[in-house]
């Protein structure tokens, strides 16, 4: 009799699964199916002649993904405008396996940080140990990255999640955040910890890059669709607009603002926000004139490696040609330790974080817009797949776990 198999059916949500459906019949067609409750992909495959269907080596013929992959039923998951619920994957048919997949996963223990002023989550493996630390960064949205801590710390790291605006206790917007904020998180997370690293998204890889070359005792730093450049802050009010406008930095050191790179925002940008149209916030990155050097990041400063991982596609922000400006400045002075500049071609902006979630989202919400993130679907999985496991390879290696 057919059945389908799953391991393991309770795990991380970064781990990697092994489907197989067995006992069919030679070249018997079958459709399976993934599904959350609010999300839901499925594909259709053909059994080898073994009577076995295997995503980690069979290609569907036709469904929500097209290549060998996997975890391509997870990916290609598209909303259904349901609750969200259970993991259940189906074999048409054959029968359904319930999964557990962890985004906060076992053996781990949970400290809220409040001291000093700072916001944000501690996670760490729950044993007698001292593991290497790593502050976990977001970008433009703002907030704790809670679940993205909790990963990495099932890979041997105390990782702390810390808010730096958009929380409570913090500025509401990315207007003049003092990097001396990311020091005493240092500080406090070096008293508990082995040797520190950073690792940041988006605007919050611009953010990593910052800290690793302002603060020695950082010996590791990744920033994921990043920038070697400061850039201008995302100010406040309800409208994408009003907000570009806002004309202020986005960090401080010492009292005194950055120097930044301002945002020029072209009329066809300014056309789609109008219109109601999908809008990419590119263009508002204008480089034509060139970058002024005082805005260039010092990342030849950062006393240890550095990991940049850009997107070619990223309708977000010119991050691969930003996070050049970095690259260039480490190899220009003979950086003494480990760098790398890996660029995703077809990916978009969204390659932060722990993958096999879905990817299929290309325009997600802004302040009174909705923003194009660039890519497409199977691009953006392979790369956030491939982003976080080179992440923690690259911290493994850097801070030793």
């Amino acid at each position: 009799m057919a059945e389908i198999l799953v391991n393991p059916r309770r795990a991380p949500l970064d781990t990697e699964l092994d489907i197989r459906v067995v006992d069919l019949l030679p070249d018997q067609l079958v459709t399976l199916r993934a599904s959350t409750g609010d999300h839901a992909s499925s594909a259709v495959f053909r059994a080898d002649d073994r009577g076995v269907v295997d995503l980690t080596r069979h290609a569907p013929l036709s469904g929500s993904y097209s290549r060998i992959d996997p975890m391509g039923l997870f990916w290609s998951m598209t909303p259904t405008g349901g609750e969200p619920g259970e993991t259940v994957v189906e074999a048409e048919g054959v029968g359904k396996v319930r999964l557990e997949r962890l985004s906060r996963p076992d053996g781990l223990r949970r400290t809220e940080v409040t001291e000093n002023g700072l916001m944000g989550v501690l996670y760490e493996p729950d044993d007698d140990g001292t593991h290497p630390g790593v502050l976990v960064l977001g970008g433009s949205e703002g907030g704790l990255h809670e679940d993205d801590a909790a990963l990495m710390a099932r890979h041997g790291f105390a990782a702390l999640a810390l808010a730096y605006f958009g929380a409570p206790g913090l500025p509401d917007d990315l207007v003049e955040i003092p990097l001396e904020y990311a020091g005493t998180a240092l500080e406090w997370l070096g008293g508990r910890a082995g040797k520190l690293g950073v690792v940041g998204g988006s605007r919050g890889g611009e953010l990593a890059l910052l800290i690793g070359a302002t603060f020695p005792q950082v010996e590791a730093v990744v920033s994921v669709v990043g920038s070697g450049v400061v850039t201008q802050c995302v100010g406040p009010g309800p409208r994408l607009l009003g907000k570009l406008e806002h004309e202020a930095a986005s960090w401080t050191f010492r009292g005194r603002p950055l120097p930044y790179l301002p945002y020029s925002v072209p009329q066809e940008m300014r056309m789609h926000v109008v219109n109601g149209e999908p809008v990419s916030l590119r263009p508002a990155f204008d480089r034509s004139d060139g970058i002024p050097e005082d805005c260039e990041i010092p990342v030849e400063r950062i006393n240890g490696g550095v990991l940049l991982l850009s997107s070619g596609q990223d309708e977000s922000w010119p991050c691969a040609e930003l996070s050049e400006v970095a690259e260039r400045r480490l190899i220009e002075h003979h950086h003494p330790f480990r760098y790398e500049h890996v660029v995703y071609a077809e990916a978009g902006h969204l390659i932060a974080g722990p993958p096999h979630r879905p990817a299929t989202e290309l325009v997600v919400p802004g302040p009174g817009v909705r923003f194009s993130m660039g890519g497409t679907p199977a691009a953006t999985a392979a790369a956030r797949a491939d982003a976080w496991r080179r992440t923690v390879e690259f911290l493994s290696d850097q801070l030793g776990t």
